[in-house]
């Protein structure tokens, strides 16, 4: 154990954590949750709030092949090709991770998988891979918001690749253009985050992903939120659907 580490820590900031994972484990829900919607429409930041609340699990497809793309492997230059275009990867790429991630102890509570599944055969595959272990995908919230929205959030938004802080010219700009607040480093826009690339993206997603949202509502387990209102609105909605027997 660290004590150096943890001596930097409040009372007060321990105590908090420790009720929150108490809490957690008192409330466990162990529900598996599919957050549904374009990119740019909140998942991930609703994502980080469940995690933290619920102390589920968050598989999020995008992470899990950005790290493979900066191991410099021969699969994550393929990837990199791939979504630097706006494609989709491959369905069996994509359940063969997820099962994977499912399998850790981590997601023992529940998981919450942002991203994925983003077409019908994705969410066939992965209800087969629940059944093999006695579990289902109990809700699908589906974060709705129109594309010229998802334009403006993401056409603006630059990264600091070391630590993945974003920045957005318009909501959320840095103190000084183009430069990290934190370390003074540049700030780059990455290649999936340029206007033409979401252009793409979003026709994808509107030929191939926005079926599945059918597929999830003839289930029965679909939820739809507003996701264009104010951070704390949508998490209040969030949370209720969550928490929903």
């Amino acid at each position: 154990m660290d004590t150096q580490a943890y001596s930097k820590i409040s009372n007060a900031a321990l105590i908090q954590e420790l009720y929150r994972r108490y809490r957690c484990q008192e409330e466990a829900l162990r529900k598996r949750i599919v957050l549904l919607g374009m990119p740019g429409a909140g998942k991930g930041t609703h994502s980080a709030k469940m995690l933290a609340r619920f102390c589920m699990c968050h598989l999020s497809t995008g992470d899990l092949l950005r790290e493979e793309v900066r191991s410099g492997s021969e699969f994550g230059k393929k990837l990199k090709g791939i979504m630097e275009r706006g494609e989709l990867i491959e369905d069996e790429v994509m359940c063969n991770l997820i099962k994977q991630q499912l399998a850790k102890p981590a997601c023992a509570n529940g998981a919450i998988l942002d991203g994925f599944p983003r077409t019908i055969p994705q969410a066939e595959k992965l209800d087969q891979i629940l059944k093999q272990s006695g579990q289902q995908i109990d809700q699908a919230i589906f974060m709705n918001v129109r594309e010229q929205v998802v334009v403006d959030r993401l056409g603006g938004r630059w990264t600091h690749l070391n630590s993945g802080r974003t920045y957005h010219y318009k909501f959320n700009p840095p103190k000084v253009h183009g430069v990290d607040d934190i370390t003074g480093e540049p700030l780059v826009q990455r290649e999936d985050d340029k206007e033409a690339t979401i252009r793409n993206r979003l026709n994808v997603y509107q030929s191939k992903t926005s079926p599945i949202i059918d597929y999830y509502r003839k289930k029965g387990i679909l939820f739809e939120v507003n996701a264009e209102r104010p951070v704390n609105d949508i998490w209040k909605d969030v949370k209720t659907i969550v928490k929903t027997k």
